[in-house]
């Protein structure tokens, strides 16, 4: 009966062991981090919190007042670590991960099946918007991914799609830069079309991309979620207005370049008159210089006495006699 006891209580032991303390060790990943909490409690640094940490400072007063995420100890990756029976631990990847921009996390099949997203533009067209994001969890706020919020990539998800859906449909291109060299405009120049936002839109993605990533640079405070990049491709209306469109874009490229073989044809003769005027002033120039130079000389040897200037003309007329074939003199009979 002893023995039976005994062995029991070995048994019992040996249960205790295996169930709790062998199975209490765990490692972390390399890109893991994990969060440990003791009675449903995550081990806290302090009563330090995310207002004050870096990532709030894209957000206002009062986003800091409703974001006030408490700031956990983070379990690096490495181990083996040990838990107690009465302690949980929550692993995440910190990889960046990348999702299609129409993906509906809560409805697969909306969005055309997580292809497409619709947008209104700012002349009312009902536009399809193709692209990516990049997101990753953040290492500063995981209270916010793993208790602040229950389902934080849907979240982040329809912020995003709300902040995106915002600027198209108040997308405004930005007025061209003219440089120091470039001509001014003729008159009767075609002008880009107005009131045809897909064509801005399509022209300033990069824009439009940049200023996503700006608006969505808060969202780490937020949700515990970072969007590292965002990456807008393809942006198409719908079929009836993509083919006026290309139509509207290739008249509107054949007049620019009807126009703009007009007007190099129009300077390249400006030019031509321009050189023209030039060699004809030169030729002027030329034929005056002989003339104002024996002005000149005539004009010394008068200084210099009336013998000399009559010396001169008599040999001018010698020379001239002496090249000429045939001499007709005037006679005066008086």
């Amino acid at each position: 009966m002893t023995s039976i006891l005994l062995g029991c209580i070995a048994g019992f032991i040996g249960w205790f062991l295996m169930r709790y303390l062998a199975a209490g060790l765990y490692t972390v990943n390399q890109n893991e981090r994990a969060v440990k909490t003791s009675f449903g409690r995550a081990e806290r640094v302090g009563t330090a919190t995310t207002r004050d940490d870096p990532i709030a400072a894209s957000l206002n007063a009062e986003e800091k007042e409703r974001y006030d995420y408490p700031q956990v100890r983070v379990i690096p990756p490495g181990g083996p670590y040990f838990k107690w029976p009465w302690e949980k631990v929550y692993k995440v990847t910190v990889a960046t991960q990348t999702m299609n921009m129409a993906h509906d996390p809560e409805d697969p099949q909306a969005n055309y099946g997580g292809t497409i997203l619709e947008a209104v533009t700012k002349d009312q067209l009902n536009t399809g918007l193709k692209g990516q994001i990049r997101w990753r969890v953040s290492e500063r706020n995981l209270y916010a991914y793993l208790f602040g919020v229950k389902r934080p990539i849907v979240h982040v998800m329809g912020y995003f799609i709300s902040v995106l859906r915002e600027r198209i449909a108040n997308f405004e291109a930005p007025p061209a830069l003219k440089t120091a060299d470039e001509p001014p405009s003729h008159p009767g120049a075609p002008t880009p079309v107005i009131g045809i936002s897909i064509n801005d839109l399509r022209k300033n993605l990069r824009d439009i991309n940049d200023h996503m990533d700006r608006e969505c640079v808060g969202s780490a405070a937020r949700y515990g979620i970072a969007l590292d990049a965002s990456l807008i491709t393809g942006i198409d209306p719908p079929g009836e207005v993509e083919s006026a469109l290309a139509a509207i874009n290739t008249a509107y490229n054949q007049v620019s370049s009807d126009i703009s073989l007009a007007q190099a044809a129009a300077d390249q003769k400006i030019v031509q008159s321009k050189r023209a005027v030039e060699i004809e002033t030169l030729k002027a120039q030329a034929e005056v210089q002989p003339l104002v130079a024996l002005a000149e000389q005539l004009g010394d040897l008068k200084k210099s006495g009336g013998g000399a200037l009559d010396a001169y003309i008599r040999n001018v007329r010698l020379k001239l006699f002496s090249e000429a074939k045939s001499v007709i003199l005037e006679v005066n009979h008086e």
